[in-house]
Formats: structure tokens, sequence, C-alpha cells
């Protein structure tokens, strides 16, 4: 295997696929990069086992051939080059050989054959969407996923896909955050998916804030993006997620619309004072006013009260400020209206500009 490449070239598929690899392996191979070189192209791939990334080059090879090499020191390598390098790659001896300039260094390696690969994902839907409307989509759900949760099926965003929509829901079993989007999915039925937190977190990086489309493709057990030039394949979490529509709280008669900055600046200044392991807040509605209460074992309190449209019932209640923050911090919208039935009930959550999303919280005892 021998090939010549510029150093940009090298680097970004590399930055691109880094997230991937397994930092603390089981496997020696996993802490390695595969790179695949055919006449025309040279293809990285890294696996966990969970996902795989595979960004492919287009370029003339000397030599083709297949090997696995160490990720992380490959990547720092091309780093550490100056810019516009050309990096001399040769392999020889079982060992890699990595020229440019006056620099040189020799790569321990492991071949291919070692090298574990996903299962080949059986395609059940495929549609296309932009990138800017999936990253919209998970960044403003994703928050309130679960991380190590025992319910091992709320540890992921679920991803549900029907005729010309696609939705996502995040529950962490105290919050929940719910939106939806228009695709070109034609399909007559509803699937639904679970994305590990690890395949969430990684497209996340992946997507841009472009109109460019990438495929979408839902199997039985895989889920799998592709963009131009690079494809992440996630396994599925194999459980059954909420059903969010019984979660999801009727319209309460009781709406605060307030500003949304203000509220958060409100929110923020009440929480200095709040318990620091259960950040409970006690909200206090009373007719176009909001008092915000916190107290710590210190016996120290704060009270912060803001003015808001509200004309419902006299309402004294709980709930975990975080929780609240994360909702009002995922949007720029101006307005932000809070709908519920009583002291016991969920918070309803929802912008006038965004009826696309919604987002609910439960109360807490204080």
């Amino acid at each position: 295997m021998k090939l010549q490449i510029e150093k940009e070239n090298l680097l970004n598929p590399l930055q691109q696929i880094i997230g991937a690899v397994e930092k603390r392996q089981t496997m020696p191979a996993l802490s390695n990069v595969l790179l695949r070189a055919t006449d025309n192209s040279l293809t990285l791939t890294a696996t966990d086992l969970e996902i795989e990334l595979i960004s492919q080059i287009s370029m003339v090879v000397d030599e083709p051939g297949e090997i696995t090499v160490p990720a992380r020191k490959l990547l720092d390598i091309c780093k550490s080059l100056p810019n516009e390098s050309i990096i001399n790659f040769t392999v020889k001896d079982n060992k890699a050989l990595v020229q440019s300039g006056r620099s040189r260094f020799s790569l321990a390696t492991l071949p291919a054959s070692d090298f574990p690969a996903l299962d080949a994902i059986n395609s059940v839907y495929e549609f296309e969407i932009t990138q800017n409307t999936l990253h919209d989509l998970i960044d403003k759900t994703a928050f309130a996923m679960a991380q190590q949760d025992v319910r091992y099926y709320l540890n992921g965003l679920m991803l549900e896909v029907s005729s010309n929509n696609l939705r996502a829901v995040a529950t962490d079993g105290h919050r929940l955050a719910y939106c939806e989007k228009e695709t070109n999915a034609d399909i007559d039925d509803i699937k639904q998916v679970i994305l590990p937190r690890k395949g969430v977190l990684e497209l996340v990086r992946l997507l841009s804030d472009t109109d460019e489309s990438v495929k979408m493709t839902l199997g039985s057990n895989h889920l799998q993006v592709e963009f131009d030039a690079l494809r992440l394949t996630s396994k599925l979490i194999d459980g059954r997620f909420p059903d969010y529509n019984r979660v999801m709280p009727a319209d309460g008669e009781n709406v605060i619309t307030a500003d949304r900055d203000q509220l958060r600046q409100s929110l923020i200044r009440a929480s200095i004072l709040s318990n620091e392991k259960y950040r409970g807040i006690r909200l206090i509605l009373e007719k176009n006013l909001i008092k915000l209460q916190a107290q710590n074992p210190d016996q120290e309190e704060a009270d912060v009260e803001q003015e808001v449209v509200y004309s419902g019932d006299n309402i004294e209640i709980g709930f975990n400020v975080n929780y609240m923050l994360d909702v009002l911090n995922v949007t720029g919208s101006e307005m932000v209206q809070a709908s519920l039935r009583d002291s016991n009930s969920s918070f309803l959550l929802t912008y006038p500009d965004q009826a696309d999303c919604k987002y609910v919280i439960m109360p807490m005892r204080l």
C-alpha cells in the first residue's frame, strides 16, 4: 500500500471519524482506523461496535491495499505538520511509514482482517432531510435524554417517522422534549427507533447548518445517515419507548405568557440559593405576577418577582430549575407560554412562534 496525499485532505476525514474510536478498548483493533485504498479512492473507517463512521476521499493511489493504524496517533501527526504539507504513506514490513518533509514516523499496524465491522443494515425506510432541519430537531430535544438510567430505553433519542414527518422525543422520566419536522418520507405506517446517546452526540457533531440533504436509512437494528463523503451507522436501542402522547398534558386553563429571556434571568438569579443537589424552586402564581423562591440547607433564601401575563388561579408549585432553564436555552424565541391545571400537574411549555416543539416538566415536592 502506497499513496501521497495533502495534509488537509487526510486531516479533515480523520477529525470526522475520530469520535467512533474507542478510548477504553477491549479489542486492540478498536483503537485503530482502517485504511482501505483502491485505485481511485481512500476509505477511512472507525468503530466502537456501537457506531461506525466511514469517510471516503477521492484520489489517485499508487499501490492499493488495506491496513489499520493507531487512529489518534495518526491524527496527532497530521495536526502537527505544517499547513499545505504533502504526506507520503507507505506500508512495509508490518509498519506504516508516514513521511512529510524532514519528518518521518513509523507506526505499528494490525491487519485489516482484525478490524470488526457492524452487521449489514437491512433497510426498512429511506428518506432525505436537510442538515439544518435534522440538527435543529435533535438540538431541541436531545438535552432531555436520560444518562445511565436503568431504564436503558430512556438513554437515547426516540425518532418516529411517519408520512412526511419526523418526530424526536427524549425523556428522563422527569421531563420530556418533543419536536417534529416535515420530511419527504412517503410511508403508510409509523416506524419508531431509539438512537443511543453516543450516536446522537456524534450525529450532532457531524451535522452542519446548511440546506444540504442527508439520506437517512432506518433498519430493524441500525440507523444510517449518509453525507456526501461520510456515513454514520449506529446500532439502535432494543426497547419500547414510553407512549409520549400519554405523558403530554392537555392544555391547562392556567396559562402564563412571559418574556423568555427575562424569565430565564429571573430563574438564574433565584437558582443561586437553591439546593445544589435537588435544584428545587418554588413558583407562586398570582394575577400578572410570578414569584420565584429558593432555599438551601444553610437557611439562605432567594425571592425574585417578575411581571407576566396571567389571569388564572393562584397556584404554588415546585420544580427543578435546571429543567426549566434547559427548555428556555434551546431557542431564541422572544416569548414563552406555560400552561398547567393545578399545583400537582405538569407544566406544558411551548413557544408561540414554534408550534412544532413542546416540553413537559413534572412538578416536585419541596
